[in-house]
């Protein structure tokens, strides 16, 4: 081993900072020490390289730092070992940091007679240079436009210990790369650090490193004309992941340009073939690794946007139902009532552009849409949609003011949307001065999950805006703070229910006149011995309502069904309004007295011609789903 004769031996004085304890202290910085105290070593290993490759630097001077710039990079350790790929006449320059200040020793110049490019042929230097003999160039990722094309933004953030994140895979994971306590990660996009974090977008320049003929870096500052052009060198430490570069930055912007102290010193985050990102340590406010995100201008030139996505319209947009689907979810059944409200501690109210909704709560439009009135409306009010008496009726209460009508439902065709028409000029919930009161008497059932309605309710659409596909929609839930709200056999309004036992009703075509009939209570028949229900209890002045389901009647047809009813003095009697009855379901018939009952003698319903087409009379089932009266 040759070693260059460079060992200067001194004894390092140091002075002691001192100051006179006044509102008026004065501090002084200790002597430098000359030049000729410093004591360091620079060493060619020919053992190693016979071409003087390897050189080994050490720092000796007791309470210093080294700063070493050895040409093709800067070292700040104790102990060093500086690798040289190429031939060339190398300056080598040590620095003291002393408590006095900065003390330059004379440059040492080194010879390297040969190249030993196994140097740098390591994956990342070919990745970030192209390897010996070429050159690779790199830019920001942004551009004028603020498109980035590989990450998310040209900036990112990371804590003080935050390093090298890959581990072997292709691909920088930010969950990786903690070297110590002070480790997060802030990845935004442009948007998120322009104008505060971010002097860009625009064309930052290119920088180019390059092993032809040595490793030199040349960047072109496009933004920042105060560096202009520059031509200098640069070391890539392949086991320690950093970089160092001498006479040359890399591309940045002007935010941070005076909160990092050493655009030189510089960590690898992460190296591929197309992306790479360098750190460098924010000074500044709370200390961060501020990550600059480049691509290779390969990767740039060769990009093409992705295909746009189409965005996925909400769950349950533009839903279809089953023949009778909705009119079950609304109503709870033919014999039932179902209870809705707006969703106030929710998502009210929403703004539906081509199946996308835009609210996610009621605070995405509060004040100036939902507000301390709507949500105070919403609490006292509710919607019933019934199919009480064989029609189908709404009833809403809004602060306590009640109104009422019938309703239709429309889903004529597949694929369009089903509406519900109310009549008598009826509307969904109001409040009072709002301009987003619903006027419209049609609801348009925008979203919907038929299997899911108890959680996902019902987004009725009352106005539509075709310039852009919007949809303005109420969510309705169901409301269950109201008894039987959830739907149903609730009592309907003004009713009183009569217990019926299913297991002693008689049906069949009992007058063997081929009509099927089903006896609730007969004094002529065989429910006289065991009624199967109380007929003390019925007493009414307004009407009865039966609802009652057959099943395996095995029939297809359209058949003639009333109630027949007579008062135990056989005043009043009759039968009631004839319905339709078309084979198996769930049906609804009502007798209307032209005075009040007080009691029961007969109590039939009559299903005309229904007994002679049942081909089996033993795989019949009729049961009474209700008996209500009203007053």
């Amino acid at each position: 081993m040759k070693t260059i004769d460079y060992i200067l031996k001194i004894s390092l004085i140091g002075v002691l900072l001192f100051g006179a304890y006044s509102c008026e202290d004065e501090y002084e910085l200790e002597d430098k020490p000359a030049v000729e105290q410093l004591q360091f070593s620079i060493v060619q290993d020919y053992d190693i390289d016979p071409g003087g490759n390897t050189v080994i630097v050490t720092n000796n001077t007791p309470g210093t730092t080294a700063v070493w710039d050895y040409g093709t990079g800067k070292s700040y350790k104790v102990h060093d070992t500086i690798q040289y790929a190429f031939a060339g006449d190398y300056t080598i320059q040590f620095t003291a940091v002393t408590d006095g200040g900065l003390v330059d020793a004379d440059p040492v110049n080194v010879s390297v007679t040969d190249d030993n490019l196994s140097y740098v042929s390591d994956p990342l230097w070919i990745m970030l240079s192209g390897g010996p003999g070429n050159s690779k160039t790199w830019v920001l990722d942004v551009d004028e436009n603020g498109q980035s094309k590989y990450f998310t933004g040209p900036m990112f953030f990371f804590g003080t210990d935050n390093g090298w994140l890959q581990e072997g895979e292709p691909f920088a994971t930010f969950d990786g790369g903690c070297y110590g306590e002070d480790c997060w990660n802030w990845s935004p996009d442009l948007g998120g650090i322009q104008g505060w974090g971010f002097s860009g977008p625009g064309d930052f320049g290119e920088m180019t490193f390059s092993l032809e003929g040595g490793p030199y870096l040349t960047v072109e500052h496009l933004m920042q004309p105060e560096y202009g052009s520059q031509s200098g060198t640069y070391y890539l430490d392949k086991d320690n992941h950093t970089l160092t570069t001498s006479g040359a930055t890399i591309i940045h912007d002007s935010a941070y340009e005076d909160c990092v102290e050493d655009w030189n010193n510089i960590v690898v985050l992460s190296l591929t073939e197309d992306y790479m990102q360098l750190g460098v340590i924010r000074g500044c406010g709370d200390p961060a690794l501020l990550s600059y995100n480049f691509i290779s201008k390969e990767y740039a030139d060769n990009w093409t946007p992705p295909e746009p996505e189409e965005p996925e319209p909400d769950e349950g947009f533009q839903p279809t139902f089953e023949e009778g689907e909705l009119l079950q979810i609304l109503t709870g059944g033919p014999a039932a009532g179902r209870y809705w409200k707006l969703d106030e501690t929710g998502n009210p109210v929403d703004w539906i552009i081509g199946g996308i909704g835009w609210t996610t709560d009621a605070s995405s439009s509060y004040n100036w849409g939902w507000n301390d009135d709507w949500t105070a409306t919403a609490e006292n009010s509710y919607i019933r949609f019934d199919q009480y008496g064989g029609t189908q009726n709404y009833f809403k209460n809004e602060n306590g003011v009640e109104s009422s009508g019938t309703f239709t439902i429309d889903q004529s065709e597949s694929g369009d949307y089903a509406t519900i028409t109310l009549s008598d000029g009826g509307t969904l919930i109001q409040s009072e001065g709002s301009w987003l009161s619903p006027t419209t008497s049609t609801l348009t059932v925008v979203k919907a999950v038929p299997d899911d309605f108890e959680s996902f309710g019902l987004w009725f659409g009352t106005s539509y805006n075709p310039d852009n596909d919007e949809w303005l929609s109420f969510h309705y839930i169901i409301n269950n703070n109201v008894s039987g709200g959830g739907g149903g056999n609730v009592t309907p309004p003004g009713g009183t229910e009569v217990v019926v036992d299913n297991s002693l009703i008689d049906y069949g075509d009992l007058e063997m006149n081929g009509n099927l009939r089903i006896e609730l209570y007969n004094d002529f028949g065989s429910t006289a011995a065991n009624p199967p229900l109380d007929t003390s209890e019925l007493m009414f002045g307004d009407r009865v309502e039966v609802t009652f389901t057959l099943s395996g009647t095995g029939l297809a047809g359209n058949y003639d069904a009333s109630v027949y009813y007579a008062d135990a003095d056989w005043s009043p009697n009759g039968n009631g309004e004839t319905i339709n009855v078309t084979g198996d379901g769930t049906y609804t018939v009502t007798f209307d007295p032209d005075s009040a009952v007080e009691g029961n003698v007969v109590f039939v319903i009559d299903i005309v011609g229904m007994g002679t087409d049942i081909a089996d009379m033993n795989a019949v089932t009729a049961t009474i789903d209700s008996v209500y009266m009203f007053d």
